[in-house]
């Protein structure tokens, strides 16, 4: 198959790194049973688990935030361990005290901050490995694997807490101390250049410099808004409005999961060569026509089908945006920019599920979709008006200088 003729040519570094990071993902066992751990485990009410769930919840954003540092600090192989060990370490606690319920929010939080940082740190070591060519299909690779491994996690976190909860924190743990080791074996510290011509696209940048790449992600949080909005509103209006099992909540993430994993390689070999903007607005329609279909024919027929078309969306967005942050920005500055798409998500993780909520009590559930398909129609409105460069693949080269005519003697 040629997708594994192209993953061989990635550095060795990065192919441990997308596996890594899938063992990761499909060994986060805790999180998506953290409110289940708590009330049952724990002894809290529902709404004591939901308010230190929200609470530790900021370690995302306070993650995503220290990762560009960190990275640019202490490297990229650095911040991927320290986001590792800090999300055991958070859990291990959770796992083992019995303490005041603000404890549970302290632990918590560090083993989001963890969860927070790896990300980022993780695609700017994808920028660092690869070429302008390699990357959409390096990022594809990484936001399938990620899926994959999401798609296995909760079922085998759901089997090992049917068995005990330690159990289920132990495999989370085990899991994450794996995938240190795998980075510290098998990715090499930060090879950094120190040639003139980066030094002179350093300080030629400034420290606001890149501001086309700063508008284009802080513009994409349109495109996370529905992204986020969904996972809160499916499952309510899945149960409470359609008043079907919620068995049927998961068919949503299965489709989901199926069109990212089925789909994102045959995806990027046509956004390769694409231009940035025309990809953005693609992108953008496919979410307003799969959050069309919930608005105008609201059933589960038309939640299902929605899943699959704005999953095509989802892809292009997750693969085009770091792609463009790692063409245009400078090395130094890498980290700190994919801390910034991380700080996005996590913003959005924050504000979106409490201004829906509000929205829902007060006038239902039509206008929580309503306002959903606005947000991409605001995103593609801005990223039409944006300047948006090239890909560097496809930056046009300065043509030679003629040469001078021989004197004549």
């Amino acid at each position: 198959m040629l997708w594994v003729a192209r993953f061989k040519e990635l550095p060795l570094a990065l192919r441990v790194l997308f596996l890594a990071s899938f063992v990761n993902r499909a060994g986060m066992f805790v999180f998506p049973l953290l409110a289940v751990y708590l009330v049952r485990g724990k002894d809290l009410s529902p709404g004591e688990a939901g308010l230190l769930i929200s609470i530790g919840s900021t370690g995302l954003l306070v993650g995503s935030l220290l990762s560009g540092p960190l990275c640019d600090l202490k490297g990229r192989r650095t911040a991927l361990l320290s986001a590792l060990i800090l999300n055991a370490a958070g859990y291990l606690g959770l796992a083992l005290l019995d303490g005041a319920p603000w404890t549970y929010a302290a632990l918590l939080f560090v083993a989001l901050v963890g969860m927070g940082m790896f990300s980022p740190a993780s695609n700017t070591l994808v920028a660092d490995l690869t070429t302008p060519e390699q990357r959409p299909f390096a990022y594809t690779i990484s936001y399938v694997g990620n899926n994959l491994g999401m798609g296995v996690g909760p079922l085998l976190g759901g089997v090992a807490a049917a068995y005990s909860y330690h159990v289920m924190f132990a495999g989370n743990i085990f899991a994450g101390l794996l995938c240190a080791a795998m980075i510290t074996l098998w990715v090499p510290r930060d090879r950094r250049k120190t040639d003139a011509t980066s030094r002179t696209d350093k300080t030629r940048s400034g420290p606001l410099g890149h501001r086309h790449v700063l508008l284009l992600v802080l513009v994409s949080f349109f495109y996370v808004v529905p992204l986020i909005g969904l996972e809160y509103a499916l499952p309510l209006a899945v149960t409470t409005v359609l008043h079907d099992s919620a068995g049927l909540v998961g068919a949503v993430y299965t489709i989901n999961s199926v069109v990212v994993v089925s789909l994102g390689l045959l995806m990027e070999k046509h956004i390769r060569g694409r231009g940035t903007k025309a990809l953005l607005l693609v992108a953008g329609l496919l979410w307003t026509l799969g959050l069309a279909v919930i608005v105008f024919g609201f059933s589960l027929p038309a939640l299902l089908l929605s899943t699959v078309v704005w999953t095509l969306g989802e892809i292009i967005v997750s693969v085009v945006v770091p792609t463009y942050v790692a063409d245009h920005v400078d090395e130094s500055r890498v980290g700190s920019f994919m801390a910034l798409n991380g700080f996005v998500l996590g913003l959005a993780r924050l504000v979106v599920p409490v201004g829906l909520g509000v929205l829902w009590t007060a006038d239902g559930y039509r206008p929580v979709f309503v306002t959903l398909l606005i947000a991409p129609l605001v995103g593609m409105a801005a990223f039409s008006v944006l300047r948006i460069r090239p890909p560097a693949a496809l930056k046009p080269t300065a043509e030679p200088e003629p040469k001078a005519a021989p004197a004549n003697t």
